[in-house]
């Protein structure tokens, strides 16, 4: 029995996938109760008066192609977000199993698991030397109920790449308990390779990647879960057919072509470039005690009076994401690095009392 079907919950690990409607692009469809006509303005591809392929596998190899894994490796769906509810229906047991997160973090791990009915347990990263992954206090929290375990690199809301070698002696040492997901949303911001060819030698290893960031479609919500072919085998049980919408799968079949491609690897060499000149400038502010290094399209930032800087940037016309209530990252703002005209806006509305 492979180690998905072990660490998973027994009921979906019997559970039959839904049977959908029989997909066959080549032929009429008058079998799945559809209009037969488009509505007025329809401008896709497809037609939205038909369903969707039931699980889009153009855009699952486009995705294969563009993270360096083989297609049955990988199950696309809505975002990173559907990745991880996927996961905590799967292997987390209600009133029984728990997930393990490393605040401050991703909200979505916590309330992914405790919608599921899990326990959660939290060990905090290591704030003091620049938000490591504490080895020692994780491994000490691991209990039997422990079925998943999550880490963030880049770190949201920190902003700083967790040590590769740490996520391997975490994943050997989980090796048949749990299952250690990876989430690398901003990965391309990073000089760190992808975990994802890990999988390799590391089965209990899962990577979520997502299109949100980089390649800028957030509001198509496209993301992948990368793992083991078993793994995948069992979330495909689990995804409820049609999940990703025609002009989604439209939208990044279109964005993965070559040229768009190059120009959003551009955008996001130039945004590396627009971070670390916003960082420089943030932190000759009276308002900023401490940027934080970042290997994200972001910036934590330390305020003196975050409140004062919040009203200060909302006066300018920009929303900041608001930490300061939070411990571990007490009077700290994320900033989003923005267009070049943008940051300078924002430097000015700060420096403005």
């Amino acid at each position: 029995m492979s180690l998905a079907l072990r660490l998973a919950r027994p009921e979906i690990a019997a559970l039959a996938p839904y049977a959908h409607a029989h997909w066959d692009p080549a032929l009429e469809r008058l079998h799945a109760n559809e209009n037969p006509w488009r509505y007025v303005g329809d401008q896709s591809l497809a037609g939205l008066n038909r369903y969707p392929e039931p699980q889009p596998r153009a855009v699952e190899a486009r995705l294969a192609a563009l993270y360096g894994v083989a297609p049955e490796r990988l199950i696309a769906g809505r975002g990173s977000d559907e990745g991880i509810d996927l996961l905590s229906r799967a292997f987390l047991t209600p009133y029984r199993d728990a997930a393990l997160v490393c605040p401050p973090t991703f909200g979505m791990y916590a309330l992914a698991t405790r919608l599921q009915g899990a326990a959660l347990v939290e060990v905090p990263l290591a704030r003091a030397r620049g938000y490591a992954l504490d080895e020692a206090a994780l491994h000490a929290a691991l209990t039997p109920a422990v079925k998943l375990v999550y880490v963030c690199t880049p770190n949201n809301p920190t902003g700083n790449a967790i040590e590769a070698a740490a996520i391997e002696r975490l994943a050997a040492r989980l090796a048949e308990q749990a299952l250690l997901v990876v989430d690398e949303a901003y990965a391309e911001f990073s000089a760190a390779p992808s975990l994802a060819p890990l999988i390799d030698r590391l089965p209990n290893l899962v990577v979520l990647r997502t299109l949100s960031k980089a390649y800028a479609l957030a509001g198509a919500r496209v993301g992948a879960v990368i793992a083991d072919t078993p793994v995948v085998e069992l979330l495909r049980r689990v995804i409820p057919p049609y999940s990703m919408p025609t002009p989604t799968s439209e939208a990044v079949l279109a964005a993965l072509e070559p040229a768009p491609l190059a120009r959003a690897r551009a955008r996001i060499a130039e945004l590396c470039a627009e971070r670390a000149r916003l960082a420089a400038a943030l932190a000759t502010l009276p308002l900023v005690r401490h940027v934080w290094p970042s290997e994200a399209n972001f910036l934590l930032v330390e305020c003196s009076d975050a409140a004062a800087a919040l009203a200060r940037a909302r006066r300018a016309g920009f929303l900041l994401r608001d930490f300061s209530a939070q411990p571990l990252t007490a009077g700290a703002l994320r900033i989003t690095v923005g267009t070049p005209e943008q940051n300078d806006r924002l430097l000015e509305g700060l420096a403005t009392p």
